[in-house]
């Protein structure tokens, strides 16, 4: 892809706004009756060591919207770039709304993908889908990751695409875990997610 290195703060508002974009058609796509009667596991019931690879909650409807949306919402910023706030069009790329598409496309497959590998160590250690662990330690341990997988998915899949300024991480990291809680917290009041955090 193309296009030199934004601002780096702006960069990360960028991202936090468009995958807040696709993550609340995330949340109505589950809470719609299409999206209800697709209840396929992702791991389509394999196990290892007699337990689940991720459990009954990783549904493959969970894998659609967020990558679909991720791509409309980062083509749409894309195509008005010239008409945004300085302070959003700062913090993007010079290159088309088809790049932005898979730019986004991109982003929020790998912010559900990150995903994975927590839920697979969680099963391993006999931790029950949608349960906190009975440890203290490992409690607190995921409530950290549980905030961080999927925001980091998206970086990483963001740095390979385009260039991203080291402070955007910074800035994604300390403000994306927050914004992941508020999603969290609005799945939970849906009757989404068993717990809110």
């Amino acid at each position: 892809m193309t296009g030199g290195a934004p601002d780096a703060f702006a960069a990360a508002l960028f991202l936090l706004l468009a995958m807040s974009a696709a993550g609340c058609v995330h949340v109505a796509w589950l809470k719609s009756a299409v999206a209800r009667g697709l209840t396929q596991p992702i791991d389509g019931g394999l196990s290892l060591r007699g337990r689940r690879l991720f459990g009954p909650n990783k549904m493959l409807r969970g894998l659609l919207a967020m990558p679909l949306a991720g791509g409309a919402f980062f083509a749409l910023l894309g195509a008005l770039r010239e008409t945004l706030p300085r302070w959003l069009a700062d913090g993007m790329w010079r290159m088309p709304p088809t790049q932005y598409a898979l730019l986004g496309l991109a982003c929020g497959l790998a912010f559900m993908l990150a995903e994975l590998p927590n839920s697979f160590v969680k099963r391993q250690l006999g931790i029950a889908p949608g349960l906190p662990a009975s440890s203290p330690f490992l409690r607190a341990v995921f409530f950290v990751v549980d905030r961080c997988d999927s925001v980091l998915g998206v970086l990483i899949a963001a740095s390979l695409l385009v260039p991203l300024p080291a402070a955007t991480w910074y800035w994604v990291l300390l403000l994306g875990p927050c914004v992941h809680a508020v999603f969290s917290v609005m799945l939970h009041r849906l009757g989404v997610k068993a717990r809110a955090l």
